[in-house]
Formats: structure tokens, sequence, C-alpha cells
């Protein structure tokens, strides 16, 4: 079955913008910072989408997995941070016919509804701050551990017929982030979000903005052969693979414009962006 079932209740639009977000701390959804700033003016530059597709660093599952409930959940899948942070809610409304439909449309790559899951930090602390009304209804499309780059972005194919019916396709992870080599000396006092940056993330974070600005999609599939700062950058897939389903709905005409391009407490960077027509 085709996406005609899929897009029959969703209106024609213009070609929907593209937005890989560097998420970082979920702090950010309750910091006034530079990123918060940087991901409410974001939101406010974007036309309102009828629908949010959701690819997270937090959601991994064997097979793909696409959230189908009508009212999805907060998830607070983190610890360690202050007791406001796991009082937000953002209850934005799901989409279960879009959901299910979706998943007869992909039957080629097993996609399943699921009904427990939610909205992880990786959505709703970037959610919050590029739609703090949460009127707008979100699914997640889970990351499948069994594939490679490379399917991952085969994949992502698949979506682009969805940003001509007003649907966000939104990317969220970080394109540098090693936990390993966070270097808690060059934080200020309670600031995570202090610049600094060890001299491999700079190299990684560069080369990977000249792939994506380039649109070097063999590159960015196979980011892990050679390259030690990429490696380092890199050490485990799931928050550099959202990107990959940015990247795989642009169209030829596209380009990207970088925002939030820092990097972090030495090993994260926050560096994020939108599609940009020529």
């Amino acid at each position: 079955m085709g996406l005609s079932n899929v897009l029959k209740n969703l209106k024609p639009s213009l070609l929907h913008p593209v937005v890989f977000i560097g998420h970082g701390s979920p702090m950010n959804t309750i910091e006034d910072n530079v990123f918060s700033r940087g991901m409410k003016a974001m939101g406010r530059q974007l036309a309102k989408p009828q629908l949010i597709l959701v690819v997270s660093a937090h959601w991994e599952t064997s097979g793909v997995q696409i959230t189908a409930m009508p009212n999805p959940r907060t998830i607070y899948d983190f610890g360690g941070f202050p007791d406001a942070l796991y009082h937000v809610q953002y209850l934005a409304p799901g989409a279960p016919e879009f959901a299910n439909q979706s998943c007869k449309a992909w039957q080629l790559y097993n996609v399943h509804p699921n009904y427990t899951w939610g909205l992880d930090h990786g959505a709703w602390s970037v959610l919050r701050n590029m739609f703090p009304e949460a009127d707008i209804p979100v699914v997640q499309l889970s990351l499948n551990t069994n594939w490679n780059a490379s399917t991952h972005f085969e994949f992502s194919r698949e979506l682009k017929a969805l940003r001509s019916k007003g649907v966000l396709i939104l990317g969220s992870g970080n394109i540098v982030h090693n936990f390993s080599y966070m270097n808690f000396d060059a934080l200020h006092p309670g600031d995570f979000n202090f610049p600094y940056a060890h001299d491999w993330a700079v190299e990684a974070n560069e080369t990977l903005k000249y792939w994506i600005k380039n649109s070097q999609v063999s590159d960015l599939c196979n980011y892990n052969i050679g390259n030690t700062a990429l490696k380092r950058a890199i050490p485990t897939p799931e928050h550099y693979l959202p990107l990959l389903y940015t990247m795989g709905v642009l169209e030829p005409h596209e380009s990207v414009q970088f925002f939030n391009d820092q990097i972090i407490a030495g090993a994260f960077s926050m560096t994020s962006f939108i599609s940009k027509e020529f």
C-alpha cells in the first residue's frame, strides 16, 4: 500500500522545512540560554506544521516502531536532574490513524505501531521550546538497532512525501556525543553549556558540517570508516542517526542553514540546521 491513505487527511502545502536539532541537556527546556533561545527562534520562523514526526536518539528498538496512541505521555528518561524537570509535561496529541496507516505504507520495512512509549526527552525538550502550545499532533519513529547507517538513510527516503503535506520531520540528537570525554574541569560552575571543545571534536564537527552542506551522503553513511576524530566523536550511533533521517528527505534544490553551532563540555556538539531552498 502506498502513502495515499497516510496523506489523505493532510492538506497539501508548500514543502515544509526539515530540522535537525542538537538537543543536549534536557535542562534546555526550562533554562533561558543560547540554545533554548535558538530553538524558540526556529519555532517562530517555521510555518505551523499539520503534524510533527520526530526521530529521537533516545528511542531504540529491534525493528521500527511508531507511536500510535492518541495522547502520548511525557517520558523522563534521565536521572540526576532538578525536581522541576520531572514536573514538565508536553501534552501534545498523537496521531493514531496516521501511525497505523504509516505501518501499512512502510510494511516493506516492517514498521509496527507502539501504544506504550510516548515522547522521550529527545522529543519534548526540543518541542517545548519550538512549539510551546503543544497543539500539534506528534508521532515518534524509533531507531532500528538492527540496521546500519545506509539502511536508515534508505528508509528515510520513504518520508519525503510527507513534507508536501505540511509534516515537519525533526531529527533530534547530537552529531558529536561522547560522555567519556566530557571535561568537567572546563565547565563553569553549574554551566553545562559553557563553550569548550577538544580538538578532535572540532575536527569531527567541521567534517560533518562540510558533508551535510555538500550532501555527501556516502560519507555520512560511512562516517565510522577511517577517520579517528569521527570514531571518537560517535562512539555509539544513536545520537548520530537522526541526522540521516533529515538528510534523507532533502530535495536536490535545497541547502541547509546551521544554528546553535557550538561544542560544549569538550565532547558535545549542539550544531543544528534547517533546510533552505536555493
